[in-house]
């Protein structure tokens, strides 16, 4: 599947790739589409709106579409954990009609660690699965159950990526699955840990992963240090060390020196070999988006 989005066409020139994540509004907001799209520079090649990802938030397919609305180019998140194939289909199938062009397919965490106890999980298929599925829709144009469709959806297709899970043999076959299943871009988890991801990229390269799908390293701007600890517990998620933290609480504004170490971070992976992009988690804090671009220069 071939897309005419403005990220397939950055990665496709050979140009390094700029995105950056934004979360639905909490409740009803009409006006969210032209808050969110306002903190992003032009030079974005596409902004990912992530799926009920820390709370339960607004549909992350209307957030897309108020996206489209304001001349952005969203990549839908579609977390596999709330929905059943007949729903995931249902939502793809809309989302391109809506003029959504790209799907990052995740299987997302349990509810029960922070998002809603109470609530129960679908689990029906998982994110790889998924990307079967939609990958079908386009080349063979049947739908998640084999029906042929009137009008089958062109869609860029991107998966996750985890370069701190070990060992590493299981976490490069597990991209390899992702490949076949159609992934036509990586999304790294949030990168603390140069050294360790330095070593991912290595076994990944030596794999020629890199030269089937671009990896996009991802950073993330931590606000706190209590955000730190949470993240350090999650080890497989992108470890965070005692000297971000030590940075984080001897500074007089933990926030700005969260930025800072982004910034350094970024920098620092858009040198790296094999790296193709750089993606921008804001975590709900979209408004400082601009100043990482900028000081990291990303834009450039």
């Amino acid at each position: 599947m071939t897309t005419k989005t403005k990220l397939a066409q950055t990665l496709g020139a050979g140009r390094m790739a700029l995105t950056a994540e934004c979360f639905p509004p909490r409740g009803y907001d009409p006006q969210a589409g032209k808050r969110l799209a306002a903190c992003f520079p032009s030079a974005i090649d596409a902004v990912v709106v992530a799926d009920n990802a820390e709370e339960v938030r607004s549909s992350a397919l209307a957030c897309a579409a108020l996206l489209v609305g304001e001349k952005l180019q969203p990549v839908l998140s579609m977390v596999t954990r709330d929905r059943n194939r007949i729903a995931l289909q249902s939502d793809v199938l809309g989302a391109s009609a809506l003029g959504i062009e790209s799907i990052l397919c995740l299987t997302g965490e349990h509810q029960s660690l922070q998002l809603n106890r109470q609530a129960a999980g679908a689990y029906d298929i998982d994110s790889i699965q998924l990307s079967q599925a939609i990958q079908r829709l386009g080349r063979e144009g049947v739908d998640f159950s084999g029906q042929k469709l009137d009008a089958p959806p062109e869609l860029q297709l991107g998966a996750a990526a985890h370069p701190y899970l070990r060992p590493m043999e299981l976490n490069i076959l597990r991209l390899k699955k992702k490949v076949l299943a159609g992934a036509q871009f990586f999304l790294t988890q949030a990168v603390f840990d140069l050294a360790g991801f330095a070593e991912w990229m290595q076994a990944v390269q030596a794999a020629g992963i890199d030269k089937q799908v671009p990896i996009i390293a991802s950073v993330l701007p931590l606000r706190s240090v209590a955000q730190a600890r949470t993240l350090q517990a999650k080890k497989a998620y992108g470890p965070v060390g005692e000297d971000v933290i030590a940075r984080l609480a001897k500074a007089t504004d933990a926030a700005q020196e969260g930025i800072a170490i982004c910034v350094e971070n970024a920098k620092a992976l858009k040198a790296l070999a094999g790296v193709r992009g750089i993606h921008i988690l804001c975590g709900g804090a979209e408004e400082t988006a601009q100043q990482i671009i900028r000081d990291a220069g990303l834009a450039q």
